[in-house]
């Protein structure tokens, strides 16, 4: 079992940056890739960008160039972050960490961390 805490959100003005943060527990070892999404109100839950265990990068085309995932394969709990810059309302939202098994077709979610961008 994984567990997943993001940490990170608040509220922000247009243009300003934020830093997501993911940290995994438990079976860390089984990790695989890692990701974010965000699910604004009345909308589904979108994807926002992944990254391997190696340092592979995927960006939705919608977030390319303003988003940056990154991990920190230093640090034993192989955290997880998303850099957030040029903040916009329309990225008010709640986001959340995903984390996929390397051998099991398991997937795991947190707890969501709000961000509210004010204009």
């Amino acid at each position: 079992q994984v567990q997943l805490v993001e940490s990170g959100g608040g509220l922000v003005q247009a243009g300003e940056s934020l830093r997501l943060s993911c940290t995994p527990s438990g079976s860390i070892y089984s990790i695989g890739p890692m990701g974010w999404h965000r699910q604004a109100p009345g909308k589904q839950r979108e994807f926002l960008a992944a990254i391997t265990a190696d340092g592979i990068r995927n960006y939705a085309d919608s977030v390319k160039g303003r988003f940056t995932i990154s991990r920190d394969n230093t640090n034993a709990k192989n955290p997880v972050y998303l850099q957030i810059d040029s903040l916009k309302p329309e990225d008010t939202a709640v986001y959340y960490c995903h984390a996929a098994e390397y051998l099991r077709d398991l997937h795991y979610w947190g707890q969501g961390t709000q961000v509210t961008v004010s204009s």
